[in-house]
């Protein structure tokens, strides 16, 4: 009692302190930011929403911190404030809904609606030549209704996460089967082979993370869960409550989006057996921590030699037609180099898994393609661009 007492003198302290000072005193210095938060928010959206609280009491500060604390990003223009839980977005949709239209393209949140289609038998040509490509890999994420995102759940909430996926994980057999390695409780040789076999995820340190929260109490009720097969794999309470992965070497795409579907489909069924479900709606598809990826928050992706397209002045434009994004191969936080690149779809919400990844296929068979050309001494020409949403 005494405890509860003293949060809620508190936070009426707090709420009284915020009377004392206008919007327009708390309204954050964004004169030299670049990212999709600075661009929408203004001090009229500012002053509408700083006072307004989710039924867990994250505030709209809460939510841009990381916007505000980061004013840019070397390799991409980045969002700018993630959500504490499913109900930011509905809270402060005065701005999440821009940031989310700037940054997925022109999709509307208000006016439009977003399909699921994991059906990966409608998936055409999805091998590539292995010649060019090394890997692929199919990953999104997934949140549990009623608890807290990752920016704000308490402890409990996170091992309540946790303990949700591990025991669903346990029901899963065949070739889905495997196991689960807690980061508190695994030994130095799991560790390392972890790591050799570059599953294992790290205490975030990139300040986009860190100034959004996700790295406190740091590894408490982390984990990371594969199959015997290790080639379908979940990462739990990293970025999102859970990431999921599938993944091989070479360039049989349909075959890792087949296993993405089953197994993602396995493990839904799974949850709702206990009772749980996933964080879902029509307008914005599957709801996770970074408004980057909302809809599928599918990234499928390739690692791809290309040693003449990538020298040639046309790669860049090539890529922006086919809604294509080039990355490093250790993620988000490193440039290209070499000839080596990290190839994956632009786009998340207003297509589905299945459209994505045929984008996917296309797109890289056409970078194939031109590369072919280029060793031969041939031309190439640049595609027309693809439409984001169907008309």
């Amino acid at each position: 009692t005494l405890a509860s007492g003293y949060l809620l003198s508190e936070s009426a302290a707090a709420a009284e302190r915020k009377r004392l000072y206008p919007p327009s005193a708390d309204f954050p210095d964004l004169r030299k930011h670049n990212n999709c938060m600075a661009t929408a928010l203004t001090p009229k959206i500012y002053a509408q929403l700083r006072d307004k609280t989710t039924p867990n009491d994250w505030t709209l500060d809460q939510c841009i911190q990381t916007g505000v604390d980061n004013p840019g990003h070397p390799f991409i223009k980045t969002v700018g404030m993630v959500a504490g839980d499913e109900e930011s977005y509905e809270v402060f949709s005065e701005l999440f809904d821009p940031v989310i239209k700037e940054r997925h393209n022109g999709y509307d949140p208000r006016s439009m609606r977003h399909t699921t289609d994991l059906d990966a038998s409608k998936v055409t040509s999805g091998m590539f030549d292995e010649h060019y490509v090394l890997s692929s890999r199919v990953r999104t994420g997934r949140s549990i209704r009623g608890l807290s995102l990752p920016p704000a759940c308490a402890r409990s909430e996170r091992r309540e996460v946790e303990r949700v996926v591990v025991t669903a994980l346990s029901g899963l057999k065949g070739e889905l089967a495997g196991r689960y390695y807690s980061l508190g409780e695994m030994s130095d040789r799991e560790q390392q082979q972890l790591i050799d076999e570059h599953f294992l995820f790290d205490k975030p340190v990139s300040p986009l993370l860190t100034s959004a929260g996700m790295a406190r109490d740091w590894p408490d009720a982390r984990g990371i869960w594969h199959n015997n097969e290790k080639n379908f794999l979940i990462w739990i309470n990293e970025e999102d409550h859970t990431r999921i992965i599938s993944m091989e070497k070479g360039g049989n795409m349909k075959r890792v989006f087949e296993r993405f579907c089953r197994g993602l489909k396995q493990v839904e069924h799974l949850i709702q057996e206990r009772g749980w479900e996933f964080m879902w709606n029509e307008r914005l598809g599957y709801v996770l921590t970074c408004p980057s990826n909302l809809g599928t928050g599918l990234r499928a992706g390739v690692h791809i030699r290309l040693p003449f397209l990538s020298k040639d002045p046309r790669f860049k434009k090539i890529l922006d037609n086919l809604r294509l994004q080039r990355r490093g191969t250790g993620g988000v936080d490193t440039a290209a180099t070499g000839d080596t690149f990290d190839i994956s779809n632009l786009d998340r919400l207003g297509k589905s898994e299945v459209e994505l990844v045929q984008l996917v296929i296309d797109g890289v068979n056409y970078l194939i393609e031109c590369e072919k050309r280029l060793e031969r001494g041939q031309d190439i020409k640049i595609p027309s661009p693809i439409p984001q949403f169907r008309k």
